[in-house]
C-alpha cells in the first residue's frame, strides 16, 4: 500500500474506535477509493500510561510504543497519529527514533484553542491524572501565554469515574456525568473553555454532544488534521 499513515491506537480501544469512526465519517468520499489509506495498530496490551507516570516502578509503556514505531516505520507511512493524549509523555523520545513525523495532538489542540479563543487568558483542563501530573497540556498552554485551571480532587474523582469505571471498564458513556463535569468547570470554576485532555473524554463528547459548554476536543482536531494531511499527500502524489 502506498500513500498511507499509521494510527497508533488501543489506548484504549473504544476511544480509538471513536477516532476511526470520525475519520471515516468526515472524509469527503463518494466511492470506496475516496476514503483514506491507513494502518490501525490497535495495541490494546500497552501498559497503562497513568499508572506508570504516577509510579515509575510500574511497567513502562515506552517499549511497546517504540516497538510499534520501529515496526511501522519499516512500512513507510507518511506520518503517525498517536490516538492517546497521555502517551505523548514519550513524544520526544519516540520522534527521535523515526524520521517519519508524529502528529502532536496536545500541541494541535492548544494551537486551535488560541485561534478560536484569542482573548482567553486561561483554559480549563480535564484529563487523566497522568496527563495532569506530567504537564503535557500545561506546558503547551503556558507556552501559548495562557494559564491552566484544574478541577481539583472533586472534579478529578468524577473524571476518573467517567474514564476508568464507565468507558474503559464498561464501554459505557455516562452523558449526564460528562455534562456535570463540564458544568463544574464552566459554572463553578469559571473556565471560558474546557480542553478534553483524554481520548475517552473525546468519546464522551462524540456520544453526548448535546450541551452548550465550550470545549476543545483534541481527538476531533487530530481527525481533521489527519484528513487534511492525507488528502494533501494524495494530491501531491497524483501530480508526480
Amino acid at each position: 500500500m502506498q500513500q498511507f499513515f499509521t494510527v497508533l491506537g488501543g489506548m484504549g480501544t473504544a476511544a480509538t474506535e471513536s477516532y476511526i469512526r470520525l475519520l471515516n465519517k468526515r472524509t469527503p468520499a463518494h466511492k470506496d477509493q475516496d476514503y483514506l489509506n491507513y494502518i490501525l495498530v490497535n495495541h490494546a496490551t500497552v501498559p497503562d500510561r497513568t499508572t506508570y507516570i504516577l509510579d515509575h516502578s510500574q511497567p513502562s509503556f515506552y517499549p511497546d510504543l517504540l516497538e510499534d514505531i520501529k515496526q511501522q516505520s519499516q512500512l513507510g507511512p507518511e506520518f503517525f497519529v498517536m490516538a492517546c493524549n497521555t502517551a505523548h509523555y514519550f513524544y520526544d523520545e519516540l520522534q527521535a527514533q523515526t524520521k517519519i513525523p508524529i502528529l502532536h495532538m496536545p500541541r494541535l489542540a492548544v494551537a486551535t484553542m488560541v485561534q478560536q479563543y484569542p482573548e482567553l487568558q486561561s483554559a480549563g483542563l480535564i484529563a487523566t491524572e497522568g496527563t495532569i501530573a506530567d504537564g503535557i497540556y500545561r506546558d503547551e498552554i503556558q507556552k501559548a501565554g495562557r494559564s491552566v485551571i484544574l478541577g481539583g480532587d472533586a472534579v478529578q474523582a468524577k473524571v476518573n469515574h467517567l474514564i476508568y469505571d464507565d468507558i474503559k471498564g464498561q464501554n459505557y458513556v455516562d452523558g449526564k456525568l460528562y455534562h456535570e463535569v463540564l458544568d463544574d468547570m464552566v459554572n463553578k470554576l469559571g473556565c471560558g473553555v474546557v480542553i478534553l485532555g483524554c481520548t475517552e473524554l473525546s468519546l464522551a463528547q462524540e456520544l453526548a454532544p448535546d450541551h452548550d459548554y465550550p470545549v476543545i476536543d483534541p481527538q476531533s482536531i487530530l481527525v481533521d488534521k489527519s484528513i487534511e494531511m492525507a488528502l494533501q499527500m494524495r494530491r501531491e502524489h497524483s501530480q508526480d
